[in-house]
């Protein structure tokens, strides 16, 4: 074998590593957490740093993949991943959009992908949903993949050859709702994320194997685009015109405490307790509202004439509130023997520990819409024959049984 071909075998994204051992110039994706990942390649003499420290390497070579290497400063650790399009999906290098492992899994099922199929991408972007095509239609399938911008063609070509997948794909630069695909009756499945494709439908279906079942899928942000894609579905013949709309949302697992009935009226009577000893204190503050607010009023009474009758009574009245306020008061808050309030006291209570549960709980969604993937199916074309023809089929029949 060749060194370019062992080179290669070493980058291959579709399948695994015989030995599963990391080797000089191999890819491995570093992680750190699930937020926090990166792709190196692995190169003699270079160093990895983050973080949690500085990592060789050299100390790499010869690991098995799914190993947890450690940091020089002891701080810290990472685990040397064997890259596959899911992880690749998490670490790319954005120049697009791209699609998830929830639609990209969707799009794949409704596709009905399989290996020794053959496909129409258009665009291909960053190249995310790419790798995971090409690993379904491996070893004997073929990916065609269309990007008009030359730039992005390049950087897709590039990463398609370092990861050992050039055999199993064919990247163009072709602005295909203008130009078309320029295929005939060649692939069994088309996957279209393109800001119009409507203008696309027409070319798809001249590429679809006329002689078979095929499906074609629509990425589209807005309802708008689904609109007119629709339109131009049904007018080409294509059949079973469907849309959904894939949301991500993870469950939260929780432990809450589960209260017996009599627990919790034990809790509840402990409350109503806490409860009560605050309110002579609330009392009290009142009261002195009440008491400086008389003041004034009886301040104000002495300074005005003693022929209102109506004020004196009033005042009288403050007055008579004023020392049942107290005396109430007085007989609802008794005085300890230092001379501070008793209800500053808490009462000594048993501990409650209930016993706890856990349980799964739906957050408010972590990422909305992304866009809405439409799908339908393109059927064989039919011969019908006319009523000429039928009829002629007819009277020869009636002939050969005579």
């Amino acid at each position: 074998m060749s060194s370019s071909s062992t080179s290669v075998e070493k980058q291959n994204f579709v399948n695994y590593k015989e030995n599963n051992t990391i080797e000089g110039g191999d890819p491995v994706v570093v992680f750190l957490s699930k937020e926090n990942m990166s792709l190196i390649r692995v190169k003699k003499g270079e160093i990895f740093n983050c973080k949690f420290g500085s990592f060789k390497h050299v100390d790499m070579i010869g690991l098995q993949y799914g190993t947890k290497l450690g940091s020089n400063t002891g701080r810290g650790f990472l685990y040397l991943l064997y890259p596959t399009p899911e992880l690749w999906t998490l670490v790319l290098p954005h120049r697009t959009q791209i699609l998830y492992i929830a639609d990209i899994s969707f799009v794949m099922s409704f596709l009905n992908l399989k290996p020794g199929m053959s496909m129409i991408e258009s665009g291909t972007g960053s190249g995310s949903f790419s790798h995971s095509i090409i690993r379904t239609l491996a070893p004997t399938g073929h990916l065609y993949t269309f990007e008009y911008h030359q730039e992005r063609a390049d950087a897709a070509k590039k990463e398609f050859e370092d990861h050992g997948l050039s055999d199993l794909v064919t990247l163009q630069c072709r602005d295909v709702c203008k130009d078309g695909f320029n295929m005939e009756d060649k692939v069994d499945a088309v996957f279209l994320d393109l800001p119009s494709p409507w203008e696309a439908v027409e070319s798809a279906k001249k590429a679809f194997k006329q002689d078979k079942i095929g499906k074609i899928c629509t990425f589209s942000p807005c309802i708008e685009q689904i609109s007119r894609t629709v339109i131009a579905l049904d007018e080409h013949g294509f059949a079973d015109i469907q849309m959904y709309e894939c949301l991500i949302r993870f469950n939260e697992i929780r432990v809450i405490p589960m209260w017996t009935i009599d627990e919790a009226m034990e809790k509840q009577r402990a409350i109503e307790k806490k409860r009560k000893r605050a309110k002579p204190r609330v009392l009290r503050e009142q009261q002195d509202g009440t008491k400086s607010s008389s003041q004034q009023q009886d301040q104000e009474d002495d300074d005005e004439s003693e022929n209102n009758n109506n004020s004196k009574s009033k005042s009288a009245k403050v007055e008579s509130s004023i020392n049942e306020s107290h005396q109430s008061s007085g007989t609802a808050t008794p005085k300890s023997a230092s001379g501070s309030d008793m209800e500053d006291v808490a009462e000594p209570r048993e501990r409650i520990d209930p016993k706890s549960i856990a349980i799964a709980k739906l957050p408010a969604e972590q990422r909305g819409h992304t866009s809405y993937l439409m799908f339908a199916t393109f059927t064989p074309v039919v011969h019908e024959s006319s009523l000429t023809e039928a009829i002629a089929c007819e009277a020869q029949g009636i002939q050969d049984s005579h």
